[in-house]
C-alpha cells in the first residue's frame, strides 16, 4: 500500500510539474523527497519497534534491506561481523610478514591457523543472540 501511495505522489508531482512549469521544480522535488524520508523513517521505525519486542514479525522482509525483519544473524549485525573480518585480514598481513620472517612456512601457517581459529570463535560466540535461540 505504501508503494501504491507514492506512486500517486510521485504522479502528482509530475502532472504539477507539467503544469506549474520548471520554475517550480525545486520545491516539487524537495516536497516529493520530504515525504519519501517520512515513509522510510516510519518503516525503520515500526522495523526497530517489532526487533524491540522480540522480532516478533521474524517472518517479515525488511524493504530497505532484504533481510527478515527480527532475524538473529550469527553474531552480532553483519557490520559487526563484517568489520572484524576486515580488522582481522588488515592484521593479517603485517602479522605475516613477522611470521614469515621469524620462522618460515611454518611461522606463516601457525599465524594463518591464529586467524582462521579467531575468526571462527566469533562467528559461533553466542554475543548478540536473542533468548531462546540455541548456538547452532
Amino acid at each position: 500500500m505504501e508503494r501504491q501511495e507514492l506512486k500517486r505522489e510521485l504522479d502528482a508531482t509530475l502532472e504539477a510539474r507539467r503544469e506549474l512549469g520548471s520554475e517550480y521544480e525545486s520545491a516539487l522535488v524537495e516536497s516529493f523527497v520530504e515525504k519519501v524520508d517520512t515513509q522510510v523513517r516510519r518503516r525503520l521505525a515500526e522495523e526497530r519497534l517489532g526487533a524491540a519486542r522480540g522480532g516478533g514479525g521474524a517472518d517479515r522482509v525488511s524493504a530497505a534491506t532484504g533481510a527478515g525483519v527480527g532475524a538473529v544473524p550469527g553474531s552480532g549485525t553483519f557490520g559487526e561481523r563484517f568489520g572484524f573480518a576486515i580488522v582481522t585480514l588488515v592484521l593479517a598481513v603485517p602479522l605475516s610478514a613477522i611470521g614469515a620472517a621469524q620462522a618460515r612456512l611454518s611461522g606463516l601457517v601457525v599465524v594463518w591457523a591464529g586467524i582462521v581459529a579467531v575468526n571462527l570463535i566469533h562467528a559461533r560466540s553466542p554475543r548478540g543472540r536473542a533468548k531462546g535461540v540455541d548456538a547452532a
